[in-house]
């Protein structure tokens, strides 16, 4: 007798193996990357440098965070963290760098009223000039920077020329800063010409105004490029244009005062000085 054949069952349902889910982004390379970029904007401007250097060293730290995350397994932001902490650094060393700048600039002008404003001081009286000559003898004189009237240009000893135009009206776009209601907004042109035998880096070249009271002239930057800074060395025989936009206060903007030097350092500063024309 004959057993029957046996007829093998479907086979044994198994689950499926388990994979775990793919990282997300955790916001935080996203947010390093944007916050650098802006960052960045800030620390190239003059008087915005400590604001640039605020937020290159937030970007600089959630570039951090996020990388370590990243290299956890994490997120998947690791491009846009290591792009936050590059541009983080960059901005800090661009906002120290201006920190620099300015910090030269004050010791320099604080050393230049000492030894030109007061005049130079020593512990030793002089002698008394004969009976005979002291009638001869010229009065001391106290010597400044030279005072010119808006539009005129002055010529250094080395054939270098700065010329800064009369101050406009300048109307500040809806994104302006340095610009509050009721201020009067005016706008300078400063042209530097090398007339020397050298380049003259212009970096430097940074306009001070104050308004008819001696107050100091808010610098407004804005979208329209109320400012536009000058950049880099100017060669021989070349020529350099920068727009500087100021706000004066109201019952103080009947007359502007700007004072520039062609390099810092180098050249002596002058004065331009005039009325402020106003729209009718």
């Amino acid at each position: 007798m004959t057993m029957p054949a046996h007829t093998p069952g479907p086979p044994a349902w198994e689950p499926p193996p388990f994979q775990a889910p793919p990282p997300r982004s955790s916001g935080l390379g996203v947010a390093a990357l944007v916050v650098g970029i802006v960052g960045l904007v800030f620390g190239i401007v003059p008087f915005l440098f400590w604001l640039g250097g605020i937020l290159g060293i937030l970007a600089l730290v959630l570039g951090v965070v996020g990388h370590g995350r990243a290299r956890r397994g994490e997120t998947n932001d690791r491009g846009q963290a290591i792009a936050g902490i590059v541009l983080g650094s960059v901005t800090i060393v661009v906002a120290l760098a201006w920190l620099v700048v300015f910090v030269v600039a004050f010791a320099a002008d604080r050393a230049d009223d000492g030894t030109h404003g007061r005049g130079a001081t020593s512990s030793a009286a002089p002698a008394p000039a004969p009976e005979s000559t002291r009638e001869s003898l010229p009065e001391p004189t106290e010597t400044g920077p030279a005072v010119l009237a808006f539009g005129k240009t002055h010529t250094y000893e080395d054939g270098v020329k700065v010329t800064v135009s009369e101050p406009l009206p300048y109307r500040p776009d809806r994104f302006a800063a340095g610009c509050e209601k009721g201020d009067t907004a005016v706008r300078v042109t400063v042209t530097i010409v090398n007339g020397s035998k050298k380049a003259i880096d212009v970096t430097t070249a940074l306009p001070d105004a104050s308004d008819a009271e001696g107050a100091a002239a808010g610098a407004i930057f804005d979208g329209s490029r109320a400012t536009g800074m000058f950049r880099g060395k100017v060669l021989p025989g070349k020529q350099t244009k920068g727009g500087f936009a100021f706000s004066l206060s109201a019952g103080a903007d009947g007359e502007v005062q700007v004072e520039l030097a062609p390099q810092l350092l180098e050249y002596e500063p002058v004065i331009w000085t005039g009325p402020v024309k106003h729209t009718g």
